[in-house]
């Protein structure tokens, strides 16, 4: 029998189960091409996630619910929020876009994103590898969808094949990898792996190859090298709107799915899958960085920006055991998860704000994807030229933007380890983020000292212009004042770590 309190661990995945099928059948009925009545239901059922999330990361209680399969922690409670306002937020920007592109005419782009949302929400919550699996298949066959929404364009069928083969490889790869865990351990259940690890007498052949497999298939889902090559054709060959649902709320699910698996559940294993971490950020650093400079279409190059900036969030991940005559310390753990996080949900804030300006700028005759197309913004719509270039300067970790505190607290975290290589990995990545910084700084001089190639002002619906300039703020305020952030991230690591 199942008792009360897994219930209530379960009513955000529960709510937005029922609203999704809710939203998805009233909208047979909906007539308007805007399909305004499914846009705000949509809306209100966002709204109401983040603010139930919100409220059960604030009781602070950790419920293992449904047998062990099922946890509601601080982490997963915030993630599980930030995601929603990530998906509201997205699908504000898009509204428009997806509109003068006949993408609204089913309703699919709703109903789907929620769908998408629900499978993140499973993979945040998931406490055993099946439920993990079975959340992250949702997401994927809901991004596969979306990328094909525009069933006439040959580039979003492109990008979609491309994904869906790549995306069957990975999850073949996590998929092996756990059921070598399995084989070895008897348990599905992420404690329960964890407890037979710290035993020592299992097999570490056996579970080493399983970790590589379950790291292949986690990098992927990231879009770290080399395990990037989707990265560059989806972004580019997917409508926008649907591109910056993949790049932004995704990422989150991915970083809970990394913390469950590795760190709650193979954190014995740290010597082994650091070791894969640390090649992959460097590789990510140097290919992300290096590509994105010649690059001339801009969700390109932003998605070898992605690439980069995902090599920092490895680095923070490789920061949290250090080994010292192959004894493993824990002390750093805490401090670089939490700014694992806080670099994850940042990075997330920022791509909100880029892409928003490129969905903005697109209209029904233009598809904004050249770097030529930015040329002159602030003369065009200085709000939209702003925001963009508050996006660009974070991401090139220039202060006081919000990616200057996530990129130190992440060096701060390699250097605190006092490992010697720890030293060299900062050392790199602070040379590859001066790389990265001619692409980002390139976009802000196309914008304030570019003529522009069409002369006419950009106006904006009223609910966009209000949330971009609030993402826009976001950017400066939490850059200036990290703090309240950067306690959640502490918090909710530090409370999964117990």
């Amino acid at each position: 029998m199942i008792d009360k309190l897994s219930w209530v661990a379960a009513y955000p995945e529960i709510f937005l189960l029922v609203m999704t099928c809710v939203i998805a059948l009233a909208d047979l009925n909906v007539k308007g091409e805007q399909r305004t009545s499914t846009y705000i239901a949509t809306m209100l059922t966002l709204a109401a996630l983040t603010l139930l999330n919100v409220m059960y990361a604030a009781n602070g209680q950790t419920i293992v619910a449904f047998g062990g399969m099922v946890v509601s922690d601080p982490m997963s409670n915030w993630l599980r929020a930030f995601a929603s306002l990530a998906v509201m937020v997205t699908l504000i920007y898009g509204r428009q876009y997806a509109f003068d592109r006949t993408m609204l005419r089913g309703g699919e782009l709703f109903s789907l994103s929620l769908f998408a949302l629900l499978g993140m929400y499973i993979m945040i919550s998931g406490h055993n590898f099946l439920v993990i699996y079975m959340g992250l298949e949702l997401l994927t066959l809901s991004s596969y969808a979306l990328v094909a929404l525009r069933r006439d364009d040959a580039n979003a069928s492109e990008a979609a094949m491309k994904y869906f083969v790549l995306g069957a490889m990975a999850s073949g790869f996590m998929l092996y990898g756990l059921s070598m865990l399995y084989g070895a351990t008897g348990s599905l259940d992420v404690g329960e792996v964890s407890a037979a690890l710290t035993t020592g007498l299992l097999d570490h052949r056996v579970l080493a190859l399983g970790a590589v497999f379950v790291v292949a298939g986690l990098a992927f889902k990231l879009g770290a090298a080399p395990f990037h090559m989707w990265v560059p054709d989806v972004y580019d060959g997917a409508p926008t709107a649907v591109t910056l649902m993949i790049a932004g709320a995704p990422k989150l699910a991915a970083f809970a799915i990394i913390m469950r698996l590795l760190v709650e559940g193979m954190l014995p294993l740290a010597f082994d899958w650091q070791q894969m971490l640390a090649v992959m950020a460097i590789a990510s650093l140097l290919v992300g960085n290096l590509a994105a400079i010649a690059q001339t279409n801009i969700k390109r190059m932003l998605a070898f920006s992605t690439i980069a900036q995902m090599g920092f969030v490895l680095l923070g991940l490789v920061a949290g055991v250090s080994f010292t005559d192959n004894v493993a310390s824990t002390a750093n753990t805490a401090n670089a998860y939490s700014a694992t996080m806080f670099y994850i949900v940042t990075y997330v804030l920022t791509t909100l704000a880029t892409f928003g300006v490129l969905l903005l700028l697109s209209s029904s005759k233009l598809e904004a994807n050249k770097l030529s197309d930015l040329a002159g913004l602030n003369q065009r719509n200085p709000v939209m030229a702003g925001v963009l270039a508050a996006a660009m300067f974070s991401l090139a970790g220039v202060p006081p933007l919000v990616g200057f505190y996530a990129k130190l607290s992440v060096l701060q975290a390699l250097m605190a380890s006092s490992q010697e290589i720890y030293i060299y990995l900062a050392v790199f990545a602070v040379v590859m983020s001066l790389v990265g910084a001619f692409y980002y700084l390139r976009i802000v001089k196309l914008m304030y000292f570019d003529v522009p190639e069409v002369q006419d002002t950009i106006e904006i619906n009223a609910d966009a212009r209000f949330v971009l300039s609030l993402n826009g703020l976001s950017l400066l305020a939490l850059g200036i004042l990290p703090s309240g952030l950067m306690a959640i991230c502490t918090h909710a690591i530090v409370e999964l770590l117990v």
